[in-house]
């Protein structure tokens, strides 16, 4: 009888899980080209549902009532989980609105950054960008740092970050006599 149980409520669990959550998602974000998905997926689900709650009834009435708790205890769970995720997902640094714009600024930054590194004419006539002795120099490879922590950590401020990061590259190469940019 135990092991009887314990087999019908494994599949239970795993049923009311996949069950839960494909309708979740077919529900939230489309059915697809399909046009009666979730009937057909309710259906698949309570083909292994209703039996892993009904035979074990059979066998001992109250096993009904524990194994429909033990449904709607795992469907309950697995709908929290899935939401939780979507929030954890949505929090995504590149899943944020602007994050493309500030992407993009942020590799135009680096790329100018870098000549200083890659160019040896541009490294000999502005030594002051590469010595990491020199204040704006060491605050601009802090601020490099900054942005590329907060491009990939939830719960920071990407965009605020670039543009500090600007900020830091325009005060070292003002302190480095790196003459600025003809409008």
């Amino acid at each position: 009888m135990p092991a009887m149980m314990l087999l019908w409520g494994v599949a239970l669990v795993l049923a009311t899980a996949a069950t839960t959550y494909v309708l979740h998602r077919k529900l939230t974000y489309g059915r697809g080209p399909e046009p009666d998905a979730v009937f057909w997926d309710l259906f698949a689900g309570l083909v292994v549902i209703a039996p892993a709650i009904l035979v074990p009834a059979v066998q001992w009435p109250p096993a009904g009532l524990i194994m429909l708790l033990v449904a709607l205890a795992t469907a309950a769970a697995t709908l929290a989980g899935t939401r939780k995720v979507a929030r954890i997902h949505a929090a995504e640094p590149h899943r944020r609105a602007g994050f493309a714009d500030d992407a993009a600024r942020h590799q135009s930054i680096l790329a100018q950054w870098s000549r200083y590194e890659l160019d040896p004419a541009r490294a000999i006539d502005f030594p002051a960008m590469t010595d990491v002795r020199t204040q704006e120099t060491a605050a601009l490879t802090r601020a490099i740092w900054e942005a590329e922590y907060c491009r990939v950590t939830a719960g920071t401020d990407y965009r605020a970050a670039v543009e500090r990061l600007a900020e830091a590259l325009a005060a070292a190469e003002r302190a480095a006599g790196v003459p600025s940019p003809a409008r």
